[in-house]
């Protein structure tokens, strides 16, 4: 599908649209296992004792990072807690094993014991005593996967996370599209926004307690900011033209987006205490899509400058733009890493074939990450280990999550509607 220059850089005011705040639960997202990790290390993840609800979910959880494989199944040797049957273990090849066990106290909460044994060392890596309310259990399963992540790899885990994006269901118009936030495994969906038509941008604040989108309701694009806790919203900008691609400040006290106020889209810096305006980009092309790097120290964003659709990156100290993508006659859509050394973006090698690459930002060497063909908004886990993108398959709209050493993939179809614009929530 071929999409216009104008239409990719200004995606974030297509449509007027008219919202209803609503949190009740909304269509599942179903993980799919797409691809999984070739000669990864194995981990067995025993059922906890007196559990049928956490371990499948912590199991679940290290599968899809990409980085182990699960040996509980099919497998002679057990464990439990205190007793991690080491030898068998080794026999049969796999080097960690995890154990655990549950009980529930008078007052309804639970206590989480679980152990990481490493079995070629003979000791425990990990453990750990939670105690959680049975509202939480969930979330339990997925602190205890992030220990363990972060205990094997060095690197933090990203299970406890959220993901943001736009749910479109062509079959319920007066609820066609809704901003939804669910579980990195598809799973607690909540619904922030529901609207006959486009919701776009979703952005959140640094503490995650917040998110931006694009909205229409006043009869032209404007950006307003809700809380999530709350559901209390504010409109921040609603200048003549357009209003779109927010994205917030790693102190969360500014905020970048592309307004066309003076005739053409340029980018506008906002103090969100005062409302004071600072115009950031004067170029006759298309400026827009801009992005903070983590320092706070400049920002990226996408401009047909230089003819086609390149990334570019504006630093604060001296109001300079430089180039940073080349391969390609289109780039777009960029984000960074949080450690700000990886830009992922929209990527087209030829034709109409739009995937999604990632860039090392020092050396310049950009890599295709993605098998698909229409993929687009490209969003960073905190850790930067995967990236969440919209794609299409089989003629629907999918979410996908992928690692960036291409060794992992699932899809998070929606079981009504398609999904698109996805944004994981920082840390």
């Amino acid at each position: 599908m071929e999409m216009t220059r104008k239409h990719l850089l200004c995606i974030a005011v297509l449509t007027a649209f008219s919202p209803v705040l609503i949190t009740q639960s909304h269509a599942q997202l179903h993980l799919e296992i797409t691809k999984s990790p070739e000669e990864a290390p194995k981990i067995a993840i025993i059922p906890f004792a007196n559990d049928q609800s956490i371990y499948p979910i912590v199991e679940n959880d290290l599968n899809r990072s990409g980085k182990f494989s699960s040996a509980s199944k099919n497998l002679p040797a057990t464990a439990a807690l205190n007793s991690p049957n080491a030898e068998a273990w080794h026999a049969a090849g796999v080097p960690y094993v995890v154990t655990g066990n549950l009980k529930q106290a008078a007052d309804g909460s639970y206590e989480i014991q679980y152990q990481l044994y490493d079995v070629e060392k003979k000791q425990y890596l990990l453990n750990e005593l939670l105690n959680v309310p049975a509202s939480r259990t969930r979330q339990a399963a997925h602190i205890i996967s992030d220990a363990i992540y972060e205990a094997l790899t060095g690197i933090k885990g990203d299970f406890t996370g959220r993901i943001a994006y736009v749910l479109r269901n062509p079959a319920t118009p007066e609820q066609r599209y809704t901003l939804q936030i669910a579980d990195t495994d598809g799973e607690q969906p909540r619904t922030v926004l529901t609207s006959r038509d486009p919701i776009l941008s979703p952005a959140w604040t640094p503490n995650a307690k917040k998110i931006a989108y694009v909205s229409f309701e006043t009869k032209r694009p404007a950006i307003y900011i809700q809380d999530l806790a709350t559901g209390s919203r504010e409109k921040v900008a609603s200048f003549r033209g357009l209003n779109g691609a927010p994205s917030f400040s790693p102190d969360g006290k500014s905020m970048l987006f592309t307004a066309s106020m003076h005739g053409n889209p340029e980018i506008y810096q906002m103090d969100l205490e005062t409302r004071q305006l600072q115009r950031m980009t004067n170029d006759s092309a298309i400026d827009t899509e801009a992005r903070y790097a983590p320092d706070g120290k400049s920002f990226i964003f996408t401009s047909d400058r230089g003819g086609s659709p390149q990334i570019y990156r504006y630093n604060f100290s001296d109001g300079s733009s430089k180039r940073l993508t080349f391969r390609g006659a289109f780039n777009a859509r960029g984000t960074l890493s949080a450690d700000g050394k990886k830009l992922a973006l929209v990527h087209r090698p030829s034709g109409s074939n739009y995937k999604v690459a990632v860039q090392n930002i020092d050396s310049g060497v950009t890599n295709i990450l993605t098998p698909t063909s229409l993929d687009e908004s490209p969003s960073f886990s905190p850790n930067g280990q995967m990236v969440v993108y919209a794609t299409r398959e089989a003629n629907r709209g999918l979410l996908s999550i992928m690692s960036l050493d291409g060794r992992f993939r699932m899809n998070l179809p929606s079981e009504q509607g398609e999904v698109r614009e996805p944004a994981w929530a920082p840390k």
